[in-house]
């Protein structure tokens, strides 16, 4: 569903997604009414108050919800499946003893980071995180202590690399809307992305980890004795990796080829290019690593037979996950079609402003006002487009701008974010405890992106 014409002016429809957004932190933390429910509440209040018309309401609400679990719900499916059956064959605390072996027990949440960046390359934030959800949890038992200390600097980083490195979306079509040059923005991407998330989810997270210590779901406990041998042999450290590394070979192929037919090199035709495209998938690539992982660890560790025994205790405690980031993308949804972000971005379009830091600064109220990230990307470049087209920047400066931006669409995740509930709900968190922490550390490392940005901009001509 598009966005529609605002209804209101401008003021008035920032003060409604203001109350919108108090509204619902007064129901989830004081009332202790149930997420979900807080969350379809809001958006149903929300889009009838910004003038939605009444008719199209369930049709707004629905588009948010639907547009969500479609991108998560398989991701998050598959992704829980791979990581129960490492965790009762005993793959992932093998991978957690050889990297705390390599790093050290004072290094792991570095450890984690560094693994995170580099599989985070190709791969998406949610798609990344659940993947190391079980690498986290072996860890997190293995020396005790908060699970934040370990879940932050590794989701950051998955956060970092996702906002700032091409071939994920918000970059891409960010660079390519001000006719940038993608590749050059993925080679200096990689060094920004790396050098932001140190102070910026590195030293902020395992600092916030440490000063919370919330009780997460029970996603990977051990039970059911009878569909894994507790006293069979672990896979092999090489196995474990393999496994971890198979969709993000899939999706990289996928990301090869598509590069390849858009620049002509590769006719869109060619049928062997068509099956890497969808096998590149993340969902279906997440898919055929479940169905390997299983016939590479069940000898001599499980009947085959036992194995949806194993995959059903996976599923049962994401369900409410899944609904309450669905619910979150509704009510980011809602925000959106509302036309909030248009009538933010027609007010901050002329400012007199610097270009990196009116880019920024239009990224980030876009990103609090309607949630989603790769929006506030996509939206942010249009609107300034016209500008650096006038002002003839090189590629080195349109990438800098790239980055500003998506710093402007990392800070301040909140309530209207699906991957905020994502990250609250894996690892436990109540909505305050989740603004302390998360909040804190994606605006840390957002500003961290803008800072190198800025820096680059006012230090190379």
């Amino acid at each position: 569903m598009d966005p529609l014409a605002p209804a209101h002016p401008t003021w008035v429809m920032l003060l409604i997604a203001a109350v919108a957004v108090a509204v619902l932190l007064v129901l989830i933390a004081k009332v202790k009414l149930h997420a979900f429910i807080s969350l379809v509440l809001v958006s149903a209040v929300t889009a009838v108050v910004a003038g939605i018309p009444v008719a199209d309401v369930p049709a707004a609400m629905l588009a948010g919800f639907s547009a969500t679990l479609g991108s998560v719900a398989l991701l998050v499916a598959f992704g829980v499946m791979l990581g129960r059956l490492l965790e009762v064959t005993g793959g992932a605390q093998v991978l957690a003893d050889t990297l705390i072996g390599v790093f050290g027990e004072k290094r792991a949440p570095f450890a984690l980071g560094v693994a995170a960046l580099i599989f985070g390359f190709p791969i998406f934030f949610d798609a990344g995180l659940v993947v190391f959800l079980p690498i986290i949890f072996a860890v997190a038992r293995r020396f005790g202590g908060s699970i934040l200390v370990y879940a932050l600097p590794t989701a950051g980083a998955f956060a970092a690399m996702h906002a700032v490195v091409p071939p994920h979306p918000g970059p891409v079509a960010a660079a390519t809307e001000l006719g940038g040059d993608i590749g050059l923005t993925l080679l200096l991407g990689v060094p920004v992305a790396v050098l932001a998330w140190f102070p910026g989810a590195y030293l902020v997270g395992t600092r916030l980890g440490a000063r919370y210590n919330p009780e997460p779901p029970d996603v990977f406990a051990t039970g059911d004795a009878d569909a894994a041998k507790s006293d069979a042999t672990p896979p092999p450290f090489a196995t474990v990796v393999l496994l971890l590394a198979l969709p993000l070979v899939l999706i990289g192929l996928n990301t090869v080829v598509s590069t390849l037919i858009a620049a002509g090199s590769v006719s869109e035709d060619a049928t062997w290019a068509s099956a890497l495209i969808l096998i590149g998938q993340t969902p279906i690539a997440l898919l055929i690593t479940v169905l390997v992982a299983i016939f590479v660890l069940s000898p001599g560790r499980f009947p085959i037979g036992r194995a949806s025994d194993i995959l059903d205790q996976a599923l049962g405690p994401i369900c409410a996950i899944i609904l309450i980031t669905g619910a979150g993308g509704m009510f980011g949804g809602v925000l959106r079609i509302s036309g909030i972000g248009e009538a933010l971005s027609t007010s901050l379009s002329g400012l007199g402003l610097s270009l990196i830091v009116q880019a920024f600064l239009i990224a980030t109220l876009l990103r609090v006002a309607q949630g989603s990230a790769t929006v506030a990307l996509t939206t942010t470049a249009g609107l300034i487009s016209a500008q650096v087209a006038a002002a003839g920047l090189g590629n080195f400066d349109i990438a800098l701008l790239v980055f500003a931006i998506a710093a402007g669409a990392t800070v301040l995740s909140h309530v209207n974010d699906s991957g905020f509930w994502l990250v609250s709900r894996f690892f436990g968190m109540d909505v305050i405890t989740t603004l302390k922490t998360w909040t804190v550390l994606e605006t840390t490392l957002g500003l961290s992106v803008f800072v190198i940005a800025s820096a680059l901009w006012i230090v190379v001509p």
